[in-house]
């Protein structure tokens, strides 16, 4: 009975959406972590398992969260913990195309994107970069973890020598394929540990972490057009999407696939 009361609440929020969604030409689009997760970037289970299974058993670990924080003894360890766990969630794609499916919802629409994700999922769906704020950060970007200055550094190249390098084959797929005897080395080469160019201190992810977490100019660029989007729609009528786990969205709309949130706000601000 339960279930079936979830149901219907669900497809009644999910007709109040569709008909939101054809009344409003501006959309305000607010998305976390759950959005991913429905995408299929799961950070436990049989997707942890398949490419930390290593560091599983040596630190008794049970996700990829937990495994970032762990106080590993030395950077080439932590190095190889983390080149896996950038490239999986920054440079492989999603499995389910759920970003592109929520990018057709805004064919004709005038929207901006604001999301504390890091896995860059908006921009490698085809959402227009220039109306995107990932306010946390970039798994693909590095910086300097003291920092002593403002630069940002892409890192997919360093990132895939890690990996090389711990024994893994990347395929043209992107896919990572360890090897035969399934020994995979936990730690990187010395010289691949990267350091600032500037004032020779570790280099760490840009993620906002700690009061550490760089905003350069890119970034202020960005939150200077989430501001503009809204003053420039401020007398009209805005449609402002929260999702946490919004999942795989149709023309019609958004169809139920797991556990979910999405709450819809409309506003007038000519009344």
């Amino acid at each position: 009975m339960f279930e079936s009361w979830k149901e219907r609440e669900f497809e009644k929020k999910m007709e109040r959406f569709r008909t939101a969604l054809q009344e409003k030409n501006t959309i305000l689009i607010g998305a976390g972590a759950g959005l991913s997760t429905s995408a299929g970037f799961t950070y436990s289970g049989e997707r942890f398992r398949k490419y930390f299974a290593d560091f599983e058993q040596k630190y008794g670990f049970h996700d990829m969260y937990s495994g970032g924080f762990y106080p590993y003894d030395t950077l080439e360890e932590y190095w190889a913990y983390w080149s896996r766990y950038i490239y999986i969630n920054r440079y492989q794609d999603a499995p389910k195309p759920v970003y592109q499916k929520l990018l057709s919802l805004m064919k004709n629409k005038s929207y901006f994107v604001i999301t504390t994700n890091v896995d860059h999922c908006f921009q490698k769906a085809g959402f227009d970069k220039n109306r995107l704020f990932y306010t946390q950060g970039d798994y693909g970007l590095f910086q300097c973890s003291e920092p002593c200055c403002k630069e940002k550094y892409d890192n997919e190249e360093i990132i895939r020598k890690m990996l090389l390098a711990q024994g893994y084959q990347i395929l043209e797929d992107g896919s990572l394929v360890p090897p035969e005897n399934g020994n995979l080395s936990m730690r990187i080469p010395s010289e691949l540990v990267p350091y600032c160019p500037h004032c020779g201190k570790p280099m760490s992810m840009n993620l906002r972490a700690d009061d550490t977490f760089v905003e350069d100019k890119g970034w202020h660029e960005a939150s200077s057009r989430r501001i503009d989007f809204l003053l420039r729609h401020n007398r009209g009528h805005i449609l402002y999407l929260e999702s946490t786990h919004l999942v795989s969205g149709t023309r019609r709309g958004i169809q139920h696939a797991g556990n979910h949130q999405i709450s819809i706000f409309q506003h007038d601000s000519r009344r």
